[in-house]
């Protein structure tokens, strides 16, 4: 044989996979939150096993959003994977952009995944995003603040009470704010932080006719108390804050109380990244007594574009990453407080992750959000921190954009409550709704 047969043979033989496929290289777009930068650093476990490369392009929230959403609308191919939420997965589902999951292995079990998290991901009883980790938000604290203000967190507090401890954990001489919010500009950031919290206070978007809700004295309410007691207890420039930032502010010790995805459990008691790791509790999310809590309900999930010229590939790594084995290999390199939460029954019933501090506050989180009943009075939509119609993601851009500038002291909660009401109404009208 020739040395360009004998090389061709061997380049051969290197692209099939164990499974008789040729490997390909697959391109992931995904979130840089702390779950996916931990799965980047064990893909190689992935190419070991299938052949099969991946190529990550990791972007903020705010801008994987707009570019996923880009990409897949104009059909643009970029991506083989796409890291999409519960907002997306059945708005696009519907529109026939994503691939089916209907056909995974029955290892993979999908009938294992929390109810709440595959009906969020399905279309017309199909899953069409598989999860790869799932949320509620809740209340994570520093106990000795909380004990050296002289006051006990309850399991299930009352916004009241909170504002009242973050006055009393503030310590400003020392860098320490009593509370740190979210209030950057974004739908999915500040916007699905505020839309959850006026839940709790009766606010709602839109009545049963669609039309806007921003005129109610329920919002008004919700911004006057939340730049109330930001202005009083909360850090600088929160105007600008989302997740990350907040997550880096509370490990290093400069943030008495955090209210935000139940998923950064695992950071913020991580001795490696936390400063205050052996100080940290945790609570449901806050109430005003009208029977809604403030905590949101989402997945971060894995999505397959239609189209794509690798979707059998695509599918193995969604069940890699997506699996019970997937778990349990985060659980021997990570240990068992790390592996990605809320997604799967079974995690819950691992006596190994049974004795994680915040495994069942964040099951529990997670089961009392209701997104087909998200608010006090009735209203047309599911979703809990968002509407899941096609149109909510760019008029609450919108809103969140007034809202932060509220924040940032740029202009007043009625100036910003009175576009707000304008803008939705007229997006509303203009897509037909009214």
């Amino acid at each position: 044989m020739s040395f360009t047969k004998t090389l061709y043979a061997a380049t051969a033989m290197a692209l099939v996979t164990a499974g008789g496929a040729f490997a390909e290289n697959l391109v992931i777009a995904t979130v840089n939150n702390g779950d996916m930068i931990r799965m980047q650093g064990l893909t190689q476990d992935f190419t070991d096993k299938t052949g099969h490369t991946v190529e990550w392009v990791t972007l903020e929230e705010n801008v994987l959003r707009q570019r996923v959403t880009t990409d897949i609308a104009a059909k643009g191919g970029s991506f083989d994977i796409m890291t999409i939420g519960m907002y997306e997965a059945p708005i696009w589902a519907a529109n026939e952009w994503l691939v089916p999951l209907d056909d995974l292995s029955a290892e993979y079990d999908a009938d294992d995944i929390l109810p709440a998290m595959k009906g969020g991901l399905s279309y017309e009883g199909t899953m069409y995003a598989a999860p790869f980790y799932g949320e509620s938000s809740m209340i994570m604290y520093r106990t000795d603040l909380m004990e050296k203000a002289g006051m006990e967190m309850p399991e299930a507090p009352t916004w009241t009470f909170i504002r009242e401890a973050a006055a009393a954990m503030t310590d400003r001489d020392n860098d320490i704010n009593g509370i740190c919010l979210r209030g950057k500009a974004g739908w999915g950031e500040g916007g699905a932080f505020i839309t959850a919290m006026s839940n709790s206070f009766g606010a709602r978007w839109f009545d049963e006719e669609w039309n806007a809700q921003f005129d109610t004295q329920p919002w008004k309410d919700t911004l006057e108390f939340y730049v109330g007691m930001m202005n009083e207890s909360g850090p600088t420039g929160y105007a600008t804050n989302g997740f990350n930032e907040n997550l880096n502010l509370f490990q290093q010790g400069k943030c008495g109380m955090w209210i935000d995805a139940t998923v950064a459990a695992s950071f913020v008691t991580n001795p490696n990244d936390s400063e205050v790791a052996d100080s940290v509790g945790f609570a449901l999310a806050p109430d005003n007594g009208l029977g809604k809590r403030s905590n949101w309900l989402w997945a971060w999930a894995l999505a397959i574009p239609a189209g794509t010229q690798k979707e059998a590939a695509a599918k193995e790594f969604i069940e890699w990453s997506t699996s019970k084995s997937y778990i349990e290999l985060v659980a021997e390199n990570e240990g068992w407080a790390n592996v990605p939460p809320g997604a799967r029954t079974s995690l819950y019933e691992n006596p190994n992750y049974k004795e994680v501090p915040f495994a069942q506050m964040t099951l529990d989180s997670i089961l009392s959000a209701d997104p087909n009943n998200p608010t006090v009075d009735p209203v047309p939509y599911v979703g809990i921190q968002f509407a899941a119609i096609p149109e909510f993601a760019g008029i609450a851009t919108e809103v969140s954009q007034e809202f932060s500038a509220v924040y940032a002291g740029q202009q007043s909660i009625d100036e910003a409550l009175e576009k707000a009401q304008a803008l939705t109404n007229d997006a509303m009208e203009a897509a037909g709704y009214r």
